[in-house]
This record gives C-alpha cells, sequence and structure tokens, in this order.
C-alpha cells in the first residue's frame, strides 16, 4: 500500500535520503533505445545541469548520484538548519529562482511601504518558500517536472514520463550513507557499462575522482586539505575529530574503498577487504565480511530504510510500525557488537 511521503521521509530521524526515479512506457531518459536505435545520450547532461541548479537553490547537498538509461539515483544531504537561517530577502532571492515571484514579495525587495496585514502574509508567505527549500519531495518535484517537459516536448508527446512518484530511502547513520553512496556510484560497473570508477560516466565517483587528479596536479598547500567538487557534499578533512557540515569519512578513503570493490564486482570476486580498509569500515560499525555482498546485491537486501538494527527499530516505532523489510539484511550489514 502507497504510503504518504511525510510518513516516508523524517529530519527527526535522519537528514540523508536515497531518492530513484525511474521512466515509465519503456521511456528511456538517457543512453540509445535499442528498440529504435534513436540516442538521448545528451539528456544526461540535462539531469546533471539540473541537479546543480537544484543544490545552489535548496539547502539541499547531493551526496552521490548515478544518471542511467531509464532512471537515476541520489544521495541527499538535508540541511534544515541553512534554510531557518537565511534571511526572508534570500528565501525570496532562493525561490524566485525556480517560480514566479508574488506580489508582496516585489513590494517588499522594491522597499514600499506595507501594511501590518500585508507584512503578516508576506511573513507567512516567506516561511511556506522556507520550508520547501529543505523539502526533498519539492527538490524532486523540480527535478522531475522540468526533465519531463524537456523529454516530451522533444519526443513530441504528451503524458507521463516518470513511473509514478519517486521511491526514497531513509540512511539512518553513517555507515547506512557510506553503503548506499558506494551502491550508487558503482551502478555502471554492476550493469556491465563501465569497467572502472573513473570511467563511469554522470556518476559522482567520476567527478570527484576527476577533482581529486585535478587537484594533485596543481600546487596546494601540504595539509592534507581536500577541495570538493562545486556542489558535491564534501568528505571530512585528515584528522578531523569532529567534522562539520561533512560526510563522516574521508574521501581517500572512500576513493579506495569504492575501486576495490567495483574491482571485486566485475571481476566476480569473494575475496576478503583489504586489511588496511576494514578499519574504515568497523569503525561506522560495519561488517568487513559482508561489504561486498551489501554492495553487490544492495536493491535486492534493502528497502525503505538503511541503518543499524537498533536505529530501524526505533524509526519503526516512530512510523508506528512493528518492523521494516530488510531487518534481517541490515543486521548483517553491520557488525555484532558484545557489550
Amino acid at each position: 500500500m502507497t504510503r504518504a511521503r511525510e510518513t516516508l521521509i523524517s529530519l527527526d530521524a535522519t537528514p540523508y535520503y536515497h531518492c530513484i526515479s525511474r521512466c515509465v512506457r519503456r521511456a528511456w531518459l538517457c543512453g540509445e533505445d535499442p528498440y529504435t536505435g534513436q540516442s538521448f545520450e545528451h539528456r544526461r547532461q540535462w539531469v546533471l545541469d539540473r541537479l546543480r541548479e537544484l543544490a545552489d537553490i535548496f539547502a539541499i547537498d547531493v551526496c552521490a548520484y548515478a544518471i542511467l538509461s531509464n532512471h537515476f539515483h541520489l544521495v541527499l544531504h538535508v540541511d534544515a538548519d541553512k534554510a531557518k537561517g537565511w534571511t526572508d530577502l534570500q528565501i525570496i532571492e532562493q525561490w524566485t529562482r525556480l517560480y514566479k515571484s508574488h506580489m508582496l514579495a516585489d513590494r517588499y525587495i522594491a522597499g514600499e511601504m506595507m501594511s501590518k496585514a500585508e507584512l503578516a502574509a508576506l511573513s507567512e508567505l516567506i516561511e511556506e518558500w522556507r520550508q520547501r527549500l529543505y523539502d526533498i519531495s519539492w527538490f524532486m518535484r523540480c527535478m522531475n517536472e522540468h526533465l519531463a517537459l524537456k523529454a516530451n516536448a522533444e519526443d513530441n508527446c504528451k503524458g507521463r514520463f516518470w513511473e509514478g512518484r519517486f521511491k526514497s530511502q531513509a540512511l539512518l547513520d553513517e555507515g547506512a550513507v557510506l553503503t548506499c553512496m558506494s551502491y550508487v556510484d558503482l551502478n555502471p560497473i554492476r550493469a556491465g557499462l563501465a569497467k572502472t570508477p573513473e570511467r563511469s560516466d554522470f556518476t559522482s565517483i567520476q567527478e570527484r575522482i576527476q577533482a581529486y587528479v585535478s587537484q594533485k596536479r596543481s600546487s596546494i598547500p601540504k595539509h592534507g586539505k581536500t577541495t570538493p567538487p562545486t556542489k558535491l557534499y564534501p568528505f571530512k578533512r585528515p584528522c578531523e575529530k569532529v567534522p562539520a557540515h561533512t560526510i563522516d569519512f574521508e574521501l581517500n578513503d572512500y576513493l579506495r574503498l569504492v575501486d576495490w570493490t567495483g574491482c571485486a564486482i566485475r571481476d566476480d570476486k569473494k575475496g576478503s577487504i583489504p586489511a588496511d580498509l576494514a578499519p574504515v569500515l568497523q569503525r561506522l560499525g560495519l561488517n568487513p565480511d559482508t561489504w561486498l555482498t551489501s554492495v553487490k546485491h544492495y536493491n535486492r537486501h534493502y528497502y525503505s530504510v538503511l541503518g543499524a538494527i537498533d536505529r530501524i527499530k526505533a524509526y519503526a516505532e516512530v512510523q508506528k510500525k512493528c518492523w521494516h523489510r530488510g531487518q534481517k539484511a541490515a543486521q548483517e550489514c553491520y557488525r555484532h557488537i558484545v557489550v
């Protein structure tokens, strides 16, 4: 049974969510349609351009993305405090980059005299816009409506382009974020579309690798600081004990982990994770022995939520549910700690 989006996305539980949108009616978002031979490869850039634009407007960060032939994956981080800290003027400026302004907002910007009733109405309107600017549903709406209009115009047709509403998955802890990001970044390799992460076109891992290589080639200070690619949520810096507004693991570790995992998936290996990478997973409570299976079969094992079993149970209680699908797989994904 379909559930209301507000019951699936709770910022009190986590600011991290995995979102997926898939085309309907055998439509092709990108790539080449094998039935007609028509190429839609240029649409990948549409998706990426719109994603970057929205990340600059909303108080929502992009942690990972993968743009495939008939669907795309996003791992998003909601920064509600950022939106709540914006001034009224900033809210108006951000919102009107997406939609037509309101008469009251225009008068406010112009510095016109306004009555108490008008100011109260404007304040209510701005608060509504503020909440939308850190709402994943509005983010995805602005993403999908824009792409559907462009694709339908190009195809000279009308009707639904997307397979219903987008799917969302709550990522309840940093271990879940790492697992999901790795799955998203390695989608082209799993699908046999690329052999290495750096050759996985239109993925966040390719963007991060290109920025990393470019930075290494340029003259930069030797303090280990890594500058993230524009619009992507950054990893924490080396030796940073309390990371602020970053993903709680280092970029170098992530690149090595994804590279090894990608090779293992591509070559269908069953080997153990390298000893130097195991501590990265263990620090986040993940089980190194089941890591490869967790990423390789992610879409079969995990459904509307992923996290340590105690967090999943707490999340289910808040939603007034007895359990969530995928709890057994989640229990195997995380290492067992005996207290």
